[in-house]
């Protein structure tokens, strides 16, 4: 089902699905094999342009926080729920769209961001790979219904509202609803794929396995975005994110192999490319990395 194509695909090698020829004007839509994970992507000056789970959510969150707004329901909690890999780019953007404490911070996997999406009246998180949903609250329900009764642009915004809940699967990660969610939310907002990509520039960023003897001795906190252990690897990663402009990084151990994934992100290519190198070297030889030594490119 996913042999040359599918969501996970198109993610990870930044490429079309094999046979799809891009023109100028279309966009496409692609699926995994179980249909939890949606990702869109078009031609951009003739090349290729993913919009992925950051920028869904991002899309559905500013819908719904200008309908909200129109509804005179600002005291309804609309809240973004990100993991420590989305571009720091998209967070900032976040920051401007639903304000800096709406935005939260969950682990790696959807049983934890939907987890953290509880807590607000309108949950919404996406991984970077296109899973994701939108979660309502009992409150929001009865302040959109109580709303829609009346008349005027406060109702016709709660009525939208409230049929925007209708279409989204609140369950799981669904990626039919979620695609007609897009593709009414870019209809009502009169948005095209280059207005949706112009929200945000991505930051330089790459993602790094370093293979190591025993991924046993990393521990993280705060939603894996500090290393407790080994002790002092943070402050030493601490010092090398300081040097480079927008820069973040962070290390954490696979649940599954004995690697530990590292995260780094700058303002150009060339900072994000030392910041990744000094960060690899700094992990394989604080672990007794095993085997050829990454070189970030």
């Amino acid at each position: 089902l996913n042999e040359g194509c599918g969501a996970d695909f198109v993610k990870t090698k930044q490429a079309a699905p094999a046979g799809a020829v891009l023109s100028p004007g279309q966009r496409w839509v692609s699926l995994d094999g179980d249909a939890d994970r949606v990702v869109y992507f078009y031609s951009r000056g003739g090349s290729f342009c993913l919009l992925d789970g950051d920028r869904i959510a991002l899309l559905l969150a500013s819908f719904v926080q200008n309908l909200l707004k129109s509804a005179g329901a600002e005291d309804i909690k609309i809240g973004l729920v990100q993991t420590a890999y989305a571009n720091g780019a998209s967070t900032e953007r976040a920051k401007q769209d639903v304000g800096e404490s709406q935005i939260a911070c969950a682990k790696t996997g959807v049983k934890h961001c939907h987890h953290a999406a509880l807590q607000f009246d309108v949950g919404i998180y996406f991984e970077a790979n296109g899973h994701g949903t939108v979660l309502f609250s009992d409150k929001f329900v009865q302040r959109m219904q109580s709303i829609a009764g009346g008349s005027g642009f406060e109702s016709q915004a709660a009525q939208e509202l409230l049929l925007f809940r209708d279409l989204i699967n609140e369950t799981v990660g669904d990626a039919i609803s979620n695609f007609l969610a897009v593709e009414a939310v870019m209809h009502l907002m009169d948005y095209d794929c280059d207005k949706w990509r112009d929200m945000y520039d991505d930051l330089p960023n790459r993602q790094i396995k370093v293979v190591v003897a025993d991924r046993g001795i990393f521990e993280t906190t705060d939603a894996e975005r500090i290393c407790v252990k080994p002790a002092g690897l943070q402050a030493q990663l601490d010092e090398l994110v300081k040097k480079a402009p927008k820069g973040r990084s962070f290390v954490r151990p696979s649940g599954t192999e004995d690697v530990v994934r590292v995260y780094v992100e700058a303002e150009t290519t060339q900072a994000m490319l030392s910041l990744g190198q000094a960060v690899v070297d700094l992990v394989y030889s604080t672990a007794g990395g095993v085997g050829a030594k990454p070189v970030v490119a």
